[in-house]
């Protein structure tokens, strides 16, 4: 059985998933149907074998993203997932409550050029149309990048990218797992707070700092900042003095490795890095976990 979750931090509120799964063996195995930076679909493989063998009781994602990890974890206990992209959340309550419909909607939607900007360009108020216009400008767009301007325009270019956008059969999947979801708005901090004995988060933020390098992303400055991470690393303490399991994932970085690197065990991990949706190797990218979870201790460098 496979259960998952994860979306982004660009409008800064949190939006919280309540999920309990029933009937698994009827739910086939779901995988992000969104594109989103700072996925960790590459984690994933290393993630899933150990985490099949760990047992635990609630799960926690307060940096929901694509759900990579969410989507490849095999639980039938809550998942309380929360991000910062209240339009993301929404699409996701569009999925659940009215996939049907979306899927109508976007079966009217074309892989064009000239039709991305029509539908970058419109304002639809209906919930459906809304969520159809997300997923069809994430999936065509650069890079499935998610910004907006100043004026909370969305403004990422035409992607020229010829893969499906609509898939039908994992939509509805991605459904049938999220009958159950309960949203609410929340920062990350107040996840904690119902935190309960052998409960698992995993913990995604979004970078503030560039991996290998000295210098910070600046416009993450703005959504995530160094006292944000200062304040997670005050969570993880609070995490663990529940007698709850954690992973944090961060960027290997020397101002990470002197905030986290004395909660708990550091494991860095190499992987590769693709530019452009391409499957050109550009080098190896580094990451660093930081987890109380024994078991994956033994994690290799990829």
């Amino acid at each position: 059985m496979v259960l998952l979750v994860r979306v982004h931090r660009w409008v800064f509120c949190y939006i919280s998933i309540i999920i309990v799964v029933e009937n698994s063996e009827d739910i086939q195995e779901i995988k992000p149907f969104l594109r989103w930076a700072g996925g960790k679909r590459w984690l994933v493989r290393q993630l899933s074998e150990r985490l099949n063998a760990l047992s635990f009781n609630n799960y926690y994602e307060p940096f929901l993203g694509g759900g990579s990890v969410f989507f490849n974890l095999p639980t039938t206990k809550k998942a309380f997932l929360s991000d910062l992209n209240g339009d993301l959340i929404e699409t996701y309550i569009v999925v659940r409550d009215h996939v049907e419909r979306l899927i109508d909607e976007l079966k009217k939607y074309r892989n064009s050029e000239r039709f991305y900007y029509a539908v970058r360009d419109r304002s639809p108020q209906n919930k459906v149309e809304k969520a159809a216009r997300f997923i069809y400008l994430n999936q065509t767009s650069f890079n499935g990048i998610y910004r907006v301007n100043l004026e909370g325009v969305y403004n990422v270019p035409y992607g020229y990218r010829k893969k499906n956008f609509l898939e039908i059969d994992n939509l509805r999947n991605v459904s049938a797992k999220l009958k159950r979801a309960s949203l609410t708005t929340r920062d990350f901090e107040a996840a904690i707070d119902g935190a309960r004995r052998n409960d698992l988060f995993f913990l995604d933020p979004p970078y503030t700092v560039s991996h290998n390098h000295n210098g910070f992303i600046k416009y993450n400055q703005n959504l995530f900042s160094l006292d944000d991470q200062l304040r997670l690393a005050e969570c993880v303490e609070r995490i663990k003095k529940k007698d709850a399991l954690y992973i944090l994932s961060n960027a290997a970085h020397k101002t990470i490795d002197k905030i986290f690197g004395s909660v708990d065990k550091k494991i860095e991990i190499k992987r590769a890095s693709l530019i452009g949706g391409l499957k050109a190797n550009r080098g190896d990218v580094s990451e660093y976990l930081f987890t109380n979870i024994g078991v994956l201790k033994t994690l290799k460098k990829e």
